[in-house]
């Protein structure tokens, strides 16, 4: 995830219009959560609240380049509408992760259990793809659904592989694209949609970020701290999911590769799996393949305005700049 100090520096190269969508979008959120019930509007608001650095909407805008004016409300549209789709991602994976925290604040589910978040979650799906219907846009309802269709089915993936310390690293590969890469790709679908780029080659683009994003996320579950994650050292251990540290650890010792995840009962004994993984050398690995792939979206990106390319590198770079 990119840091508040490069997000900032981004809103600079991009000048102030950038700044002045992005708040129109934090208006939009919260009216978007709002009217449908006490409980809903309370946990919904309260989940775009705490949300993250709002990298996915950023990307709508950039992709966009100098959109005319005339395509400001088709833009926050879209960016809104792809936080909620994320925002409600996260929602439901808590609710079946049973996960008491997130970004640090106690989960929806954790504080009103399972039938309100469940609808919490279902709440935001369904005000993502009302706001898009409302633009009268087909290609972007259809850029979403799809982003939607692909994040599902990541998620059936992951909870079909779950123990499974045997997970191939291609199949992993594709999850992580499935759950993450298909956000970050449609993000950017959706900004050139509305700016008349170039789609294909800035969807790619936001496909291979949204990979770099997981992998270098999969390595901080496994580096931690709890301080800078949010939630505990091992997380993804404790709930059964292999990622790529666990993946190149596994080839580099034996004793790992026989490791049972149903029999880690506890923070203290992933963290000891984590401290394991560490000592093989896995996550300096799993970084430099993260940094592979940012260094390729770079790469592929089509010729563009000098200002538009030089902020989705500055993107680029932020996706990893916290786990240098």
């Amino acid at each position: 995830m990119a840091t508040a100090a490069t997000l900032d520096a981004v809103v600079r190269a991009a000048g102030p219009q950038l700044g002045s969508l992005m708040e129109r979008v934090e208006a939009r959120l919260a009216q978007l959560t709002a009217g449908h019930g006490a409980v809903l509007a309370r946990h919904g608001g309260a989940t775009i609240a705490a949300g993250g650095k709002r990298l996915r909407p950023l990307l709508v805008f950039l992709a966009a380049g100098e959109a005319p004016t005339a395509a400001g409300e088709r833009l926050v549209r879209a960016a809104a509408a792809v936080e909620l789709i994320h925002s409600a991602s996260l929602v439901h994976d808590d609710v079946l992760d049973r996960a008491p925290l997130r970004r640090g604040q106690p989960t929806v589910v954790a504080v009103a259990g399972r039938t309100i978040a469940t609808a919490t979650g279902d709440l935001l799906f369904s005000r993502a793809f009302a706001e898009l219907a409302a633009g009268g846009e087909v290609d972007d309802v259809r850029a979403l659904s799809a982003a939607s269709s692909a994040l599902a089915a990541g998620e059936l993936m992951q909870r079909a592989d779950a123990w499974d310390a045997a997970v191939p690293l291609a199949r992993y590969l594709e999850r992580c694209e499935l759950k993450t890469g298909s956000l970050f790709e449609a993000a950017c679908r959706l900004g050139a949609l509305a700016g008349g780029g170039p789609a294909d080659a800035l969807a790619r683009f936001g496909r291979r970020i949204g990979l770099a994003f997981q992998l270098l996320d999969d390595v901080l579950d496994v580096s931690g701290p709890a301080s800078r994650t949010g939630k505990a050292r091992g997380t993804d251990l404790l709930d059964g999911t292999v990622t790529l540290p666990l993946i190149v650890a596994r080839e580099r010792d034996p004793r790992l590769a026989a490791v049972d995840l149903r029999a880690l009962d506890s923070e203290a004994a992933a963290e000891e799996v984590c401290d394991r993984i560490a000592a093989t050398g896995a996550l300096e690995e799993a970084k430099r393949r993260a940094l592979a792939v940012v260094a390729e979206a770079k790469a592929g990106l089509p010729q563009l305005p000098q200002r538009q390319r030089a902020t989705l590198e500055l993107v680029a770079d932020g996706v990893v700049e916290r786990y240098a």
